[in-house]
């Protein structure tokens, strides 16, 4: 049985382009920067998110603070 989820990445040449110019029609040559921009900036934030999220947990596993019961 085929992986349905893997035949998506498959794409060809052809179907690029057809899928870009489909894009163009719809947005525009106008909408297509700021519409590039704003992706951008979305996966830079969440690039950003994610590796604080990642630092905090390493630094949390390196360096583990005292509960407040250990403490009393």
């Amino acid at each position: 049985m085929l992986n349905h989820s893997l035949l998506f990445l498959n794409l060809g040449t052809g179907e690029l382009i057809l899928i870009m110019f489909a894009i163009l029609l719809l947005f525009g040559g106008k909408k297509l920067p700021e519409l590039a921009r704003g992706l951008g900036k979305g996966i830079r934030e969440f690039k950003d998110a994610s590796s604080g999220i990642k630092q905090e947990i390493e630094d949390s596993m390196n360096n583990p603070e005292p509960s407040k019961k250990e403490q009393n």
